[in-house]
């Protein structure tokens, strides 16, 4: 069911881009909502559990390591994860951007591997769609083949499902699960920040992004 969900929320990103080329306003409405959950869900489920499984203070310094390690991704990636299309502003095939955003979404489907974290899950899922959708936009405008677009799409689609399954069979990743899921909870948090401070462009009040915001609060509350 975790697998499924994660793929198909890549094959709806890339199905809006194609079908319906949704406006800049759109996405940006899915990605406020999205990192309202993520944010919200990384401090109600995931930093609770990381610190109650802690054993000493210093679990704090993975999550700090995971905020720099998100803002180096975000380096290469021109801010692909925060939604940004300014990352399509190239003319070659921006190879950083790509592994960029695979490292992220391996990332982000370790916490998944061990738990039933359902509300986690569902943040991913929603975040991962207007993510996809960037992609799948990099790949129009750079006017990439289609069975090559098909193939780097696959490829991303499957870190996240990947990093899940490997997360309970590697035994590197099992011992040290908490540590991990900190730096993947500053990666979180990172990305949720930015995303939210980014909805208020130049300070301006935006009702319709203001309820999205809350929408993803109250939705993370009641689940």
């Amino acid at each position: 069911m975790e697998i499924l969900a994660l793929l198909l929320a890549v094959f709806v990103g890339v199905l809006l881009v194609v079908l319906i080329q949704p406006k800049k306003s759109i996405v940006a409405l899915l990605l406020t909502f999205s990192g309202a959950y993520l944010l919200s869900i990384t401090v109600l489920k995931l930093f609770p559990e990381i610190y109650h499984n802690a054993s000493d203070s210093k679990i704090g310094v993975f999550v700090i390591l995971g905020l720099l390690l998100q803002l180096i991704l975000d380096y290469f990636s021109k801010g692909a994860e925060h939604g940004h299309t300014h990352a399509l502003e190239f003319n070659f095939f921006p190879w950083a951007l790509f592994f960029s955003l695979n490292i992220h979404a391996f990332m982000e489907g370790l916490p998944l591997s061990g738990h039933h974290h359902h509300q986690l899950l569902w943040a991913i899922v929603i975040h991962k769609i207007p993510i996809a959708m960037v992609l799948a936009s990099l790949f129009i405008h750079q006017g990439i083949h289609k069975k090559y677009a098909v193939f780097f799409l696959f490829v991303f689609a499957l870190m996240t499902p990947l990093a899940t399954v490997l997360g309970d069979s590697i035994s590197f990743l099992v011992q040290y699960r908490n540590e991990i899921n900190a730096v993947v909870a500053g990666t979180f948090l990172h990305i949720a920040t930015i995303i939210l401070f980014e909805s208020s462009k130049d300070h301006r009040f935006n009702i319709y992004k203001f309820i999205a915001l809350i929408s993803g609060i109250l939705l993370a509350l009641m689940l």
